[in-house]
């Protein structure tokens, strides 16, 4: 018998069905992390403040299929897009496949287990705090150096 060799490693990220493509997400949470930019400089800084919607014990977004809507300036990430998006953690597995690296060991998908990216200390569960009661001038008080 021939072992089938996974989606992820078999498809472009543009061949993958919106249920592959979803399920790529290891739900790290981190690309919900509100992000500040030097507008001379182009650079962005992470924050250890997490979007409103964002469950801080599972890291998933509560209002995922109206995210859009409900938060301007939310990232909707496509295959076009993907590359687009520099400040997406180097763990992502969006950026991991389209950098043509492989997945995790911890990733869900290899490791059968959903908080397999949890206890692989990889997620932002228990290190963000929700934006809802800091004012946004205050968000440079709460950059962080361990997004990478």
């Amino acid at each position: 018998m021939i072992a089938q060799v996974a989606f992820w490693q078999r498809k472009r990220l543009d061949e993958m069905t919106p249920g592959e493509w979803e399920s790529l997400c290891d739900g790290c949470g981190k690309c919900c992390l509100n992000k500040l930019e030097d507008e001379d400089t182009g650079e962005v800084y992470h924050t250890d403040l997490v979007c409103r919607y964002m469950d801080e014990e599972t890291c998933r977004c509560t209002v995922y299929g109206e995210r859009l809507k409900k938060v301007p300036g939310c990232t909707m990430l496509t295959p076009g897009t993907v590359t687009d998006y520099h400040w997406l953690p180097y763990t992502c597995a969006y950026r991991t496949l389209a950098e043509s690296r492989p997945l995790a060991d911890w990733h869900p998908l290899r490791s059968g287990d959903p908080d397999s990216v949890h206890e692989a200390g990889v997620s932002i569960r228990h290190r963000a705090v929700s934006e809802a009661g800091v004012p946004e001038e205050d968000w440079q008080e709460h950059i962080i150096h361990w997004i990478l």
